[in-house]
């Protein structure tokens, strides 16, 4: 089969997941599990790319990331939870305030994740670059480390996770539901997706780190640390995690110490779908699974997790190294 061929199916499976619903749902109904989907979609690519970004670059296989997800979600709660408690922002009737609370608590999880991520990767990472199989075992062991500490934290326990009050309800437009939130967080993923591909692509920064996947020591040689790169390039993946985890937690108005377990084994199925490294792989992933899994869940809800699964092995039936080329 050739690269043509196989670009044209994935294509048209692309196009077929999205289409073929509408022949089983009424329009309605479609339209509101559509922008579901598309909201999960996004929120899967905010840790999906976290994941892939440090494995297309580092090629490191982190599997505490899910742990850093959670983490994020928790320090988010925490965030909020203490600035509501000063301001009352989050009950406000104002936008703008609403609004203000929501992306302060998301930047604190982001930067404090981030520097999370720092010290795993100087601490755990680095001293098992090269190696597969020590990264499983060694990131393994991160995550059950990391998610203990949640629980020393916060405890063991569920807490339910505030919503700026504007962020509730939703629009009644031309009959159809639609929810505010999702509608929020399609925005912000579009945003997130457009300033890293921005980045990585059209930035001496982004250039230098590409480089440096492909040829480390002549990076060194041309006077950039491109260990201190590949740390800027974890933390980094370690916020997306974070502010992932945020945003999902208020997506579900729920948090718990094992929430990244949970989501980590989406995250890894758009990663392997979209193309490992890839950062338009992990957003055309995600949609795929977010779509997919909104639309059968409402039609058989007992297949919907196995949908997701049939998803990956088609397309790497189709695509074995995923439907984008890594650095795209």
């Amino acid at each position: 089969m050739t690269f043509s061929t196989r670009s044209w199916l994935h294509k048209l499976i692309v196009i077929a997941l999205f289409l073929s619903p509408i022949l089983l749902i009424s329009p309605k109904t479609y339209i509101t599990l559509t922008i579901s989907g598309l909201a999960m979609g996004m929120l899967l690519f905010l840790v999906a790319s976290g994941f892939s970004l440090i494995f297309g670059f580092l090629s490191v296989l982190n599997l505490a990331h899910g742990a850093l997800f959670a983490w994020g979600a928790y320090i988010g709660f925490t965030a909020f939870s203490f600035i509501n408690k000063w301001t009352g922002w989050g009950g406000s009737d104002s936008v703008v305030l609403n609004i203000a609370i929501f992306f302060l608590s998301l930047l604190a999880a982001g930067l404090f994740v981030a520097l999370l991520g720092i010290l795993t990767e100087r601490l755990v990472i680095r001293p098992v670059y090269g190696s597969h199989l020590f990264q499983i075992f060694i990131t393994v062991g991160a995550m059950i480390v990391l998610e203990e500490m949640i629980r020393v934290v916060w405890g063991p326990d569920d807490e339910v996770m505030p919503v700026p009050l504007n962020f509730i309800g939703s629009w009644d437009i031309f009959d159809v539901v639609i929810s505010k939130y999702p509608l929020i967080a399609i925005i912000l993923g579009i945003i997130i997706y457009l300033t890293l591909y921005a980045i990585l692509k059209k930035t001496k920064l982004g250039t230098v780190i590409r480089a440096g996947v492909e040829n480390p020591e002549m990076v060194q040689i041309m006077g950039h640390n491109i260990y201190r790169y590949f740390t800027g390039v974890f933390a980094v993946g370690s916020a997306l995690a974070a502010i992932g985890g945020g945003m999902w937690a208020t997506f579900v108005k729920s948090i718990n110490p094992g929430m990244g377990g949970e989501v980590i084994v989406f995250a890894l199925i758009v990663a392997i779908i979209g193309g490992l490294g890839s950062m338009t792989g992990s957003v055309v992933g995600a949609l795929m699974v977010g779509l997919s899994y909104n639309y059968v869940a409402y039609l058989i809800p007992k297949a919907a997790l196995g949908i997701t699964m049939l998803l990956l092995v088609v397309i790497l039936l189709v695509r074995p190294t995923g439907l984008f080329e890594e650095g795209t």
